[in-house]
């Protein structure tokens, strides 16, 4: 009588097939045996060992979510299809720790329908490992019942599917939202109750369309704390506002004005800020208290004229700011800076421009050091 853990040590490595037959054979052929024998309590973890790579502890916590299949056959069909759409190593393994159940599908029923879904969209095999990776959940919807159907809706709302590709290529959250409970119910909040046409609401959703898929209860308290800030649905900024209050704790934000009113803004100064630039608050106030100090001690700004500009909050201190502020006293002990100059667009402008206009016309007059 042999041991069966002593086996499957010395048999680490065998192939599933070999597994098959040292798990399910009794001296009997092996087919003759796979439709009454019972496997072993660790044989699935040897099969996730051997198969997919995973370690041990790995493959014992998955394998409790597994189901006690008698036959691997199941499991290689749905394995092979994987690896054949470009799922393989650590992807593989993170979709089965996610999806366990994965291994017990029907390839041709349900797993290949989703894929020819992805692809008949107009993703490449790459593109559709991505997005499976960043939407696990697709593997797990009726093609017919739910995925299309979410597919459509987020194609009509986002306005091309260019922009749909995009965002599945990128955003993680969308899809698994649901869209009669979740989705809707915001949209409708935001036209009727809010005032927001839905155009609106469009052109913010196809860059960040997370921003739709928060639970309704959350939004309409966003909603509340703009409001409370002094920024009226009306505003232009209003949705980008609530996208970014939602990244904004309310202790973090508290912080925040503190540390500006500290600097001598205003009420009023804050909200002309956030009305223009509310991502400015995104910040950790460590980075936000150096980029204030720079530009009241260094560049000697006024504090309401960083209110009036928060753009210039906008920038690196390292590869923005504090380069154009090194050419600035270049210029200006040159005698080339004019008070006709306005700071913010110095700080502001783009690359090409800035380079048009601050550096072409005195190359023959900065050093060849001087960092653009």
């Amino acid at each position: 009588m042999f041991h069966l853990h002593s086996l499957v040590r010395c048999h680490a490595l065998l192939p599933s097939i070999q597994l098959r037959r040292l798990f399910f054979s009794t001296g009997a052929s092996a087919s003759s045996s796979v439709a009454t024998a019972s496997p072993d309590p660790h044989f699935l973890v040897e099969y996730l060992v051997n198969t997919c790579g995973f370690s041990t502890d790995d493959a014992s916590k998955v394998s409790k979510s597994l189901p006690r299949f008698r036959s691997t056959e199941k499991a290689d069909a749905v394995l092979g299809f994987l690896r054949s759409q470009g799922l393989d190593g650590a992807n593989l393994r993170k979709l089965i720790t996610w999806i366990p159940s994965l291994l017990g599908c029907d390839v041709q029923t349900i797993l290949a329908p989703k894929f020819n879904c992805l692809h008949e969209l107009g993703l490449s095999e790459s593109d559709a490992v991505n997005v499976v990776m960043l939407h696990p959940m697709i593997l797990s919807l009726s093609v017919q019942n739910t995925l299309l159907p979410r597919l459509k809706f987020w194609e009509s709302l986002f306005g091309s599917r260019d922009i749909l590709l995009r965002n599945l290529r990128r955003c993680n959250r969308f899809m698994s939202t649901s869209i009669e409970n979740v989705v809707r119910p915001n949209l409708n909040f935001l036209r009727d109750e809010c005032g927001i046409p839905e155009d609106r609401v469009s052109r913010v959703i196809r860059r960040h369309p997370g921003f739709i898929v928060h639970n309704p209860e959350s939004l309409r308290a966003l909603v509340d704390r703009a409001e409370g800030i002094g920024i009226p649905p009306k505003s232009k900024m209003f949705l980008w506002i609530l996208d970014v209050l939602h990244g904004v704790s309310r202790e973090k934000f508290q912080v925040q004005v503190k540390l500006l009113h500290s600097f001598g803004w205003s009420n009023s100064d804050f909200t002309a800020a956030f009305k223009q630039r509310p991502t400015f608050l995104c910040h950790s106030t460590e980075i936000l208290q150096r980029k204030i100090e720079f530009f009241i001690k260094d560049v000697e700004l006024k504090p309401s004229e960083i209110a009036n500009h928060p753009i210039v909050l906008a920038f690196s201190l390292e590869k923005r700011l504090i380069p154009r502020f090194q050419l600035m006293k270049i210029l200006k002990s040159e005698g080339l800076w004019t008070s006709k100059i306005k700071l913010h667009s110095f700080f502001s402008l783009p690359g090409p421009k800035f380079f048009q206009s601050f550096v072409l016309p005195y190359k023959d007059k900065l050093p060849k050091t001087c960092v653009l």
